[in-house]
């Protein structure tokens, strides 16, 4: 999948292996809040582990985080 860079997309739409910034979470507040709790922050920077079959694996900092794909959908990124 290549996309211009700087167009966001939702989390769901990125391939297994790319890494993304995280630009917004268009998501209400609780789910702001968890998501901030985890490490998702904006600018943070991270590698999608997988992305198909199942939850959206990720790799932020020194963790792995698993994300449903509703939670996922709410997530906007970019291409570093």
């Amino acid at each position: 999948m290549v996309l211009e860079r700087n167009n966001l997309q939702p989390l769901t739409k990125i391939g297994t292996g790319q890494v993304v910034r995280l630009v917004n979470i268009a998501a209400g507040s609780t789910l702001v809040r968890r998501l901030t709790e985890l490490g998702l922050t904006p600018g943070v920077e991270f590698k999608v582990i997988q992305a198909q079959g199942g939850p959206v694996l990720l790799a932020v900092r020194d963790a792995r985080l698993a994300l449903g794909h509703g939670m996922a959908q709410k997530i906007l990124v970019e291409y570093v």
